[in-house]
């Protein structure tokens, strides 16, 4: 019997690979995922204690995702409605189902470069042609070269990641009216950001819009996104998700999240101003760090970046070292708590000192 065989284009890929979750983490500071470091809402873990109680697990979950969509719904406003909300096991769910549902064989995907890697993977599994936009030096897009390979599907991650770095509404808008295509506007920081492109869904009826409840509402490890779009939009992408897609206690407790929305607003402002911290305090030791708008900053033009990588790790500090075709590596670094950035900053000036 012989080894299966993949497709051919399967054979090829290398395959997304994932930030390193060390499995000793509770004693390195780990600032490589961008993973918030507060923990999410008290009402988060009264939910699910509730579940685990009443019987709940012997069921399937709702596979529409009732409640979570109302909770989105009241949430953002902004004519946000329940039809218009389909949700997915993290945003990266539903950027696969947006993908299977639009793009094919030898379609053309776009997005920018550099940002998240993942978009390459995505195009690659459905035998699609990834196109990469590159950014302007000042990290704004050309809308005329992203819609000039005429794209299936186009991927706009706002704030990007590595740098990020954050195009307004209107950007967004214009490219959106360029292309003959949907345009995914990946919102996953947008919770650190001060805006966010949902008002153009009623706006513009190819702009659809992706959030993670895993970096803003502290919830990674619950595995919840989701997605916002024309409700006739929604009708067709429901038709290729998977049909339980999202387990009952995670949509119970990213419901108990979405309406915590002061406890959300208390941890983000941490987070912000310790990223201005940063910011600061990196940029003094001769980084160049654009103005960032996630909860992570990018560190590049100083020291050799994989040397900085191992020097910090040595220190039990681990950070994502990131490799872009045509740029040099830089340092993608997650804003942590406030006694985490204490000792990063710390332990980075006394390796670019000792350089």
């Amino acid at each position: 019997m012989s080894t299966p065989a993949f497709l051919p284009h399967v054979e090829r890929m290398a395959g997304y690979v994932p930030g390193e979750q060390p499995k000793d983490a509770g004693t390195i500071i780990k600032l490589n995922t961008n993973e918030n470091p507060y923990p999410p809402s008290p009402s988060v873990g009264k939910a699910i204690a509730q579940a685990l109680g009443d019987g709940r697990l012997r069921l399937y979950p709702d596979p529409a995702a009732t409640n979570v969509r109302e909770a989105v719904a009241r949430r953002h406003g902004q004519g946000v409605t329940p039809e218009m909300v389909l949700v997915g096991n993290g945003s990266d769910d539903c950027l696969t189902i947006v993908t299977r549902a639009f793009v094919g064989p030898g379609d053309v995907l776009s997005y920018p470069t550099p940002s998240y890697i993942l978009y390459r993977t995505l195009a690659e599994i459905q035998g699609a042609r990834a196109v990469e936009v590159p950014f302007r030096a000042d990290w704004t897009i050309d809308p005329a070269a992203f819609a000039a390979d005429r794209p299936r599907l186009a991927l706009l991650a706002n704030p990007n990641s590595p740098s990020g770095t954050m195009l307004p509404p209107s950007a967004v808008g214009e490219i959106a009216r360029r292309l003959d295509c949907p345009l995914v506007v990946d919102e996953a920081y947008a919770d650190f950001a001060g805006e966010d492109c949902i008002g153009l869904v009623s706006e513009l009826p190819n702009v659809i819009v992706t959030r993670t409840l895993s970096k803003g509402l502290s919830l990674a490890g619950l595995r919840v996104g989701y997605l916002i779009a024309r409700p006739e939009v929604i009708a067709g992408l429901n038709k290729v998700k998977d049909s339980y897609n999202c387990d009952t206690l995670s949509l119970l407790g990213a419901e108990a999240a979405l309406d915590d929305e002061a406890y959300t607003r208390s941890i983000r402002d941490r987070v912000i101003a310790t990223r201005s911290r940063m910011i600061a305090a990196v940029r003094a030791l001769g980084y160049e760090v654009p103005e960032s708008r996630g909860n992570f900053i990018w560190c590049a033009g100083g020291p050799p970046a994989e040397s900085v990588y191992e020097a910090l790790k040595e220190r039990r500090i681990l950070v994502r070292l990131m490799r872009y075709p045509g740029r040099p590596p830089g340092l993608r670094i997650t804003v942590g708590t406030d006694e985490q950035a204490d000792r990063l900053l710390s332990a980075l000036g006394e390796i670019v000192a000792g350089r």
